[in-house]
């Protein structure tokens, strides 16, 4: 018989590696997997509702998606993220413009619509004297 010459070392690094990725997919604690768990539960009765903006469809799709994600550590909700994006908005602009841009992403100014309305519009007037 002619059998393949395979070293049990080669064997245990794959079996070790295999066995790596399989932890690391699963690297959710079991509290956040629960508290993703409950959130996908909240989001199918707002879907099944009719409360949420999205035909019941997409909706149901998103939150399947949402707690997939989370499952995988997807959706970490690290603190301070949402005020770090709202910031990078104003990477863009120079001098005074970004800085009135920074002013209203702190909320300074009028802010108007929604989310569900299609955007949120923020507002600064600066008055600039006559020459």
């Amino acid at each position: 018989m002619n059998y393949s010459r395979f070293p049990l070392h080669r064997l245990a690094l794959a079996t070790a590696v295999s066995l790596l990725g399989t932890f690391s997919a699963c690297a959710e604690t079991p509290a956040a997997l629960a508290d993703a768990q409950a959130r996908y539960r909240q989001e199918m009765a707002l879907c099944n509702s009719g409360q949420s903006n999205q035909d019941i469809a997409t909706c149901r799709e998103e939150a399947q998606h949402a707690l997939a994600s989370a499952r995988r550590g997807g959706l970490n909700d690290v603190p301070g993220q949402y005020e770090k994006n709202a910031m990078q908005r104003c990477e863009a602009l120079k001098g005074d413009d970004h800085n009135d841009c920074l002013a209203r992403m702190r909320g300074e100014g009028i802010v108007d619509g929604s989310v569900t309305g299609g955007g949120i519009l923020r507002q600064s007037v600066t008055v600039v004297p006559g020459k």
